[in-house]
């Protein structure tokens, strides 16, 4: 049995960067992957990068202007043909990025906990059991599938990482799912040509916003000609020679809704069953992620757990600071995961960026707040991009003049809310963004004005 200083199950952000910075410092690690279709994780082959890529070319093809569906459906597949090549460059980096590092030995194999230190790995021209002295769980998430009459069956239903290779664009595109992953595909699905329809169970969108800031995006959402219905409960998808149909009900009255692809967009779970965790005596939470404590550690001494698999917010750059919380842990360090402030965008047209909290939850907290919101008509970068849709809104502590959060739904606003979430770390209090000095014309410097409003 072959024994390593740490074995790291998932080839994610978080574990794959921790691979190469404790190989640097001299230890043998093992990175078991299951897939050779996702050396790097979710993030660069079904996640974050193709879909931003697709973001990017559906605002061409909507600047094009094609004169005909078959114009926008050529232009779609040229863009697919285009993401698949770059996630094959991709695949081929990382996998060049470990195999080629005499420090780390790379498992394409599904591992399976048979102690608390070992683990069964069987794949490929692989069946053999390795033991380490510290153990890495980092087994990312995959797409939820809802118990729906037929769904299972029908052959125009995706996830999202199914949707991503879906070659012919859709002239018509269900999606069940109202949140963000959903969200970003009604809107960059809608920009290449398709018509959509979103179908959300809750009877409210974007709940998690504040009303001011959902009511904006959803104006521009439905203003670009996506289509929602809410209070949704879907009872069956049956192929037709038409498509897809989703039946369902909302308040009792059935309703139906063709597509010639349906995506599902319900959520994520864990990957975590197949590990057998009981093996080793790892708990789980009632979600299925594993139970850890703020250094990320779980309850057997000298295992760890690292993003989705963690119940860690389900973004990259967490997986990342996950790393660091992990790393410092077994350095000596003392970074934790406690008050950790975690920025978003969803990439809808304009992308929204928050960070912080929402003027609703400062109130729910008890905070007494100053509340302050701009529109983006009349901002000079708005000009400049002739984009004039969106909403700005800062939340501020009366009491401390700290930065409780920002919504920013507007052009570049996902650049912009780092800025903000640099401010609060550091612990500044607002009047800093609005006496800084910008350059111009950039959308940041409506911070000026957006936290200048504030009495």
């Amino acid at each position: 049995m072959k024994k390593f200083d740490t074995v790291i199950i998932g080839f994610g952000k978080g574990g794959k960067t921790l691979a190469t910075t404790l190989a640097s410092r001299g230890e043998s690690v093992a990175l078991v992957e299951k897939s050779d279709k996702m050396y790097g994780g979710t993030c660069p082959n079904v996640g974050c990068v193709p879909t931003k890529f697709m973001v990017a070319k559906s605002e061409i093809s909507e600047i094009k202007r094609f004169s005909s569906f078959f114009e926008k459906a050529k232009f779609y597949s040229e863009t697919v043909a285009a993401k698949k090549a770059l996630r094959g460059k991709i695949l081929g980096k990382m996998f060049g990025i470990m195999d080629g590092n005499p420090r780390i030995t790379l498992y394409t194999a599904e591992a399976n906990f048979v102690s608390p230190k070992e683990l069964k790995l069987t794949g490929k021209g692989v069946d053999e059991t390795i033991s380490g002295d510290k153990i890495v769980i980092d087994t990312g998430s995959y797409p939820f599938i809802p118990p729906i009459d037929g769904i299972t069956n029908s052959k125009n239903v995706y996830t999202s990482e199914g949707m991503l290779d879906l070659e012919s664009l859709p002239r018509k595109l269900v999606i069940i799912g109202g949140g963000n992953i959903g969200l970003e595909f009604a809107s960059f699905y809608r920009k290449f040509g398709s018509e959509v329809t979103v179908l959300q169970d809750l009877a409210t969108f974007m709940p998690n916003e504040d009303d001011d800031i959902a009511a904006a995006v959803k104006e521009s959402m439905e203003t670009a000609g996506i289509k929602f219905e809410f209070g949704v409960v879907v009872t069956s998808v049956k192929d037709t020679e038409q498509g897809a149909k989703v039946s369902y009900t909302v308040n009792g009255e059935k309703r139906e809704a063709v597509g010639n692809a349906v995506l599902i967009s319900t959520g994520r779970k864990p990957a975590t069953e197949a590990l057998n965790l009981a093996a080793a005596g790892i708990k789980v939470t009632p979600r299925g992620t594993i139970e850890v404590d703020e250094h990320l550690r779980t309850n057997v001494p000298g295992v760890w757990a690292i993003g989705d698999a963690a119940g860690s917010p389900q973004f990259t750059y967490i997986s990342l600071d996950d790393f660091r919380i992990i790393f410092s842990d077994m350095t000596g360090g003392t970074r934790t995961t406690k008050d950790r402030l975690v920025p978003y965008s969803t990439f809808v047209e304009p992308p929204l960026s928050r960070v912080g909290l929402t003027e609703k939850a400062a109130k729910e907290a008890g905070y007494r707040v100053k509340v302050a919101s701009i529109p983006v008509t009349g901002l000079p970068r708005s000009h400049v991009l002739s984009k004039y849709v969106g909403l700005l809104k800062a939340v501020v502590d009366v009491d401390t003049d700290m930065i409780l959060g920002v919504s920013l739904f507007c052009e570049e606003s996902h650049e912009m809310v780092n800025i903000v979430k640099l401010a609060m770390d550091c612990k500044l209090p607002y009047t800093s963004l609005r006496d800084m000095i910008f350059t111009h014309p950039i959308m940041s410097e409506a911070l000026n004005d957006l936290f200048g409003s504030i009495k």
